[in-house]
């Protein structure tokens, strides 16, 4: 889809009005990044670095593929100084 509009002055800065059409489209959340190129403003969905890594791991947990797991051991803190 391509589509035309026009900077509009926001105090010192400016803006630009994104059609619905073209949000949806592109499936953006409300935070985005935005960096410039000559000639072009390029808008793109923030990048979320651990996205989906809880739902991977409760799946791996699940399935038993979880290997690199270990459970936890006591320390020397633990066994000789430690009181409840």
């Amino acid at each position: 889809m391509v589509t035309t509009t026009r900077i509009v002055r926001i105090g010192n800065s400016g803006g630009i009005r994104i059609p619905k059409a073209l949000l949806e489209l592109a499936d953006l959340s409300d935070e985005v990044e935005l960096h410039a190129e000559p000639g072009r403003l390029v808008v793109r969905a923030m990048r979320r670095p651990r996205k989906g890594w809880e739902a991977a791991a409760r799946e791996m947990r699940a399935v038993g593929d979880d290997p690199w797991l270990e459970p936890p051991r006591p320390t020397a803190f633990d066994d000789e100084e430690w009181q409840w």
